[in-house]
């Protein structure tokens, strides 16, 4: 087994960026294997036959193949910030973002595979959660008071990918707080420590470390 845990991920990926956030704020340290989605590695298959980043291979051989479970793994570990606390309420967010959220979002973003409605009706039934995160944070900095936590780590690589899809309109859209949280989300030295480049993971390549506190 390896000394350090393994981590495969693809630098794009919402959820890899969310289980990266998480993995940089409790300070473990991993081997990052980039991947690239079009040619998976034999060694990723093999541990994972779904194939879908992010996977982590713990230092034991377990597998853990689930973003907010890497999430969890590792805030276990170490938790200096405190996402752990209130976890209950972070999950019901984190769920209906998962949901709901992830399903428009993915009609949004991708409308010309989904042709039996427009891309304008897909963008305004996801904007039934930005308004409900944008109300939340009228009232806070973040979205589960006045730190950084658990529900903006796992939230936000979401909410950031659903603005890229047409910026000129969420620029201009009714979500002033929101766009103020997302923007220093993506200012942040947090959200630029996990977004580094990396090449493509070769078998015979160095290893590529990751992690420590953000």
């Amino acid at each position: 087994m390896s000394a350090f845990p393994i981590l495969y991920s693809f630098r794009r990926c919402p959820y890899a960026m969310r289980a990266r956030l998480a993995l940089a704020a409790a300070g473990v340290v991993v081997e990052l294997r980039e991947v690239q989605l079009r040619q998976k590695p034999a060694a990723l298959l093999a541990i994972s036959p779904k194939a879908t980043v992010p996977v982590l291979l713990t230092e034991t051989g377990e597998v853990v193949d689930e973003s907010l479970d890497i999430m969890f793994w590792a805030l276990r570990r170490s938790d200096p910030e405190g996402w752990l606390a209130g976890t209950d309420s972070a999950r019901a967010l984190i769920a209906r973002n998962d949901g709901e959220f992830k399903h428009w979002l993915d009609r949004y973003k991708y409308a010309d595979r989904y042709p039996e409605h427009s891309q304008t009706d897909y963008r305004r039934h996801g904007e039934a959660f930005l308004t409900a995160l944008d109300d939340r944070l009228r009232g806070s900095a973040y979205l589960r008071g006045d730190r950084f936590g658990l529900a903006d780590a796992a939230i936000a690589p979401f909410v950031r990918q659903f603005a890229a899809v047409d910026n000129a309109w969420f620029e201009a859209a009714a979500y002033p707080a929101l766009r103020r949280w997302l923007s220093e989300f993506l200012a942040s030295t947090r959200f630029a420590g996990i977004m580094h480049g990396y090449s493509a993971w070769q078998p015979d390549a160095a290893p590529v470390w990751f992690g420590g506190l953000i």
